[in-house]
């Protein structure tokens, strides 16, 4: 329960940091789309945000040990899976850490929505695999 709450609050901040120091907001897609545009100004800090999501799992691993995850072997599924939040990405104009930790913390209307859009779908997708995998 801590380590959640210590990470919930460490995006939190760092989306604030982001915010109040770049006028930035800290959404993956955007940084990372960030990292490929032609103007300078913009792929400084992108980078540097992005160096500092790969740098933090290591970091994890070898403070805390590294955490249990129970993911597919199904390479199709993965690829499919990655595909459709892409898609979906490029869709809703976000993802969920643009719009859920920094659009509903600005009050966005359109991220409100994507992010109960994100949850409504999340729910549908544990419902049909769980339905799933009960009948395997």
């Amino acid at each position: 329960m801590w380590n959640e709450l210590a990470g919930g609050a460490l995006i939190g901040i760092a989306a604030a940091i982001l915010w109040l120091g770049v006028g930035r907001i800290g959404g993956i897609s955007g940084v990372v789309a960030n990292l490929f545009l032609l103007r300078q100004g913009h792929r400084s800090w992108s980078l540097y945000f992005f160096i500092g999501l790969l740098a933090a799992y290591p970091l994890y691993v070898y403070f805390a040990g590294a955490p249990v995850v129970q993911m597919t072997d199904n390479k199709i599924l993965l690829v499919v899976a990655g595909v459709l939040v892409g898609m979906g990405t490029y869709i809703g104009n976000g993802c969920t850490s643009g719009h859920g930790v920094c659009g509903i913390g600005r009050f966005s209307v359109r991220s409100i929505v994507a992010t109960g859009t994100f949850m409504i779908f999340g729910i549908l997708t544990v419902l049909v695999m769980n339905t799933m995998m009960a009948g395997v």
